[in-house]
């Protein structure tokens, strides 16, 4: 029999997709041949084929990224049934959920996030979950309450029927109950009923609910979402430590004040991280991006010793280096409250190296990321754990507006991360990230700078139309492009059919893959441009958080259509458009000037490049005529059409010149 101590708890898979190495590795050829014909044909040279030598050489770089990053796909295969027979007692675990928002952020969604962490299939007094409301909402509060009389029943139903979907919202999405089994039956309609009803008591307005700053919630009275004291409360506390009963539950609100930086998210989780856990400080969730850390990662190897941290929270710190367990036992609850209302506060970190080498990093609005680069920095691994079925499901934005605000965020916070100290160039020279995790890096670094050469070669297809010029090859030379194209399209539709997507989806995706980077990204370049111009400083925008109505799609109208709003995410769209439309109306009523040669004019080549990306920009295009959400505001496609017509002009004028 084998020693239960031999037996991994993974193991990872290597697999070699072949063919999709031979692709990768022709269409990094054809871009390389192209760049090949660029550089000989000096004949041809000009601004604009100056420029699209620019853009493509990025986008040669951008698919050496992006195949690097895809060569060695591996999967992680657990054993969690050999865990207990591999230690002999499992290790306290934070679970951290937060918040910023409680309208942007419906407190049913954060509610469901914390109850199925709650019901988690990990001893009870082994957990505390702690909940971050960075918005100071006595809703949230509220909400937590309520949610913690429900946990009461629906952790032991999930517990002891062995539920898979913790999540009430989504394990009530089924209608009715179809199993056999009366007892189960009965259970499942009286935990359905509670869990309505605790939705409908969560889903209220706060001023409709006078009470609510009375009592215990008297400390949200005077408050502001960013200027507000210290706010701790300990929802509920398993103060005997029953191994089958409720995980701690804690509320934290941070100390904000005006005009002193809280540092977005990262602040909200370096509060959470400096507290000492009720249950223990060693293992700790991100429930922002289900991730796992183990504490002496995040405390980084050699963390600051200052003065006005506590000895208990040092104490913890010096536990975690060496490897120790901070037994739940330890830990006084009245004191713990005691010491994370000290760290809450807005001036804990001064002075010490919280935010620079210790917890979560400052200095991006994407802190995961860049928490992330600083931990591989210093020479540790990471693992992608993917148990079946999936651990952990998120909701994310459905509109068109929330779902480019995120992505701006998004390409923002990577520009941010490359134009700092913390750039993944110098944690390779002067770090141990590996080459290859570089160019993994910089591949979602790409997020920011591919949109302007996006940009920039769309703007070439009008402006050679235009000025009855070209840019793409007009000899053998077009066999290159034309090779290109073909290959990454049949490529990409053969990957979508293999994994039973459709080819509407493949469509989909491929229109998105230009009008997301185009406008999101590049709003996000044009963002961390201002900033380092000193102009303006990034802002973190909240995305809202849409509920799906059922388990497996969003049966919602939004979804197969594009919306719009005022904001400026959209004017890159627009005027793209607008010039791909007015270039192919010069080109039919031949408004087009004469060219020097029929070698050196506008050709075909460039007239279905430029419908080609009509094509892809049909929202858009059916936003200029629509009404409401769905259409296009005026004032943006005034903006755009002025920079349309500036845009003529200034290409009229290169030719007079």
């Amino acid at each position: 029999m084998a020693n239960p101590n031999s037996l991994p708890l993974y193991e990872k898979y290597w697999y070699k997709h072949n063919y999709k190495r031979v692709l990768d590795s022709f269409i990094l050829i054809l871009l390389l041949l192209l760049l090949g014909y660029r550089i000989i044909s000096i004949n041809n040279y000009s601004f604009h084929w100056f420029v699209a030598l620019i853009c493509e050489l990025w986008f040669t770089l951008s698919w050496v990224f992006t195949i690097s990053t895809q060569w060695n796909p591996a999967l992680i295969k657990t054993y969690p049934h050999l865990l207990l027979q591999s230690v002999q007692e499992l290790p306290p675990v934070d679970l951290f959920v937060t918040t910023a928002d409680d309208e942007l952020e419906p407190p049913i969604i954060t509610m469901n996030t914390v109850l199925s962490l709650l019901a988690l299939d990990y001893p009870s007094h082994k957990l505390a979950c702690y909940v971050s409301d960075d918005g100071c909402s006595p809703l949230i509060f509220y909400a937590l309450q309520e949610s913690s009389k429900f946990a009461k029943h629906w952790v032991p139903f999930c517990k002891k029927y062995k539920i898979q979907v913790r999540a009430p919202f989504r394990y009530f999405c089924d209608d009715e109950c179809t199993t056999n089994n009366e007892e189960f039956n009965h259970e499942w309609l009286r935990m359905k009923r509670m869990y309505e009803n605790l939705s409908h008591k969560i889903e209220v307005d706060p001023k409709s609910i006078p009470s609510l700053l009375e009592g215990e919630f008297d400390v949200f009275s005077n408050t502001q979402r960013t200027n507000h004291p210290t706010i701790i409360k300990v929802i509920w506390e398993n103060k005997e430590m029953v191994e089958d009963g409720l995980p701690h539950l804690i509320y934290i609100s941070r100390e904000k004040r005006p005009k002193q930086p809280h540092h977005f998210k990262a602040g909200a989780m370096n509060v959470l991280y400096l507290g000492a856990g009720l249950a223990g400080l060693q293992g700790i969730f991100y429930g922002g991006t289900n991730c796992f850390h183990r504490r002496k990662v995040i405390y980084g190897l050699s963390p600051d010793d200052v003065e006005n941290v506590s000895k208990e929270v040092v104490k913890s710190v010096v536990d975690a280096l060496e490897g120790r367990i901070y037994s739940p036992n330890d830990i006084n609850v009245t004191k713990a409250v005691e010491e994370a209302t000290q760290v809450a506060c807005y001036g804990y970190e001064y002075g010490t190296g919280w935010g620079k080498q210790v917890g979560w990093i400052y200095g991006s609005i994407t802190e995961d990321v860049l928490t992330g680069l600083t931990i591989h920095k210093k020479g540790w691994r990471s693992e992608l754990c993917t148990p079946d079925p999936v651990a952990f499901r998120g909701c994310a934005p459905i509109g068109g507006p929330t779902s480019m605000a995120q992505h701006k965020r998004w390409a923002t916070g990577m520009l941010e991360i490359f134009f700092s100290k913390h750039c993944p160039i110098f944690g390779t020279i002067f770090g141990k990230l590996s080459f290859r995790q570089f160019l993994a890096y910089m591949w979602i670094m790409n997020w920011g700078f591919n949109p302007v050469a996006l940009v920039c070669y769309s703007c070439l297809l009008p402006y050679c139309i235009i000025t009855n010029s070209n840019f793409l090859p007009k000899d053998w030379g077009i066999c290159i492009p034309i090779a290109l194209i073909v290959t990454y399209m049949v490529y990409t539709l053969v990957e979508y059919l293999i994994s039973g997507m459709t080819i509407r989806a493949w469509w989909n995706n491929q229109r998105m893959s230009l009008i997301t980077p185009m406008n999101a990204g590049f709003c996000g370049f044009i963002t961390i441009l201002l900033k380092l111009l000193g102009i303006s400083n990034t802002i973190f925008d909240i995305t809202k958080k849409d509920i799906p109505s059922s388990s497996d799609e969003v049966q919602d109208k939004d979804a197969s259509r594009h919306t719009f709003d005022k904001s400026l995410v959209f004017l890159p769209g627009t005027t793209i458009l607008l010039l791909q439309l007015t270039s192919i109306f010069i080109k039919l009523f031949g408004f087009q000037p004469q060219g020097l040669s029929e070698n050196y004019e506008c050709g075909v080549a460039e007239m279905l490049c430029s419908v080609y990306w009509i094509m892809s920009y049909w929202p858009f295009l059916r936003g200029l005529f629509e009404r409401g959400k769905y259409g296009i505001p005026f004032s943006t496609i005034r903006k755009g059409a002025a920079m349309t017509c500036l845009f003529v002009f200034l290409c009229r004028s290169t030719i007079s010149s």
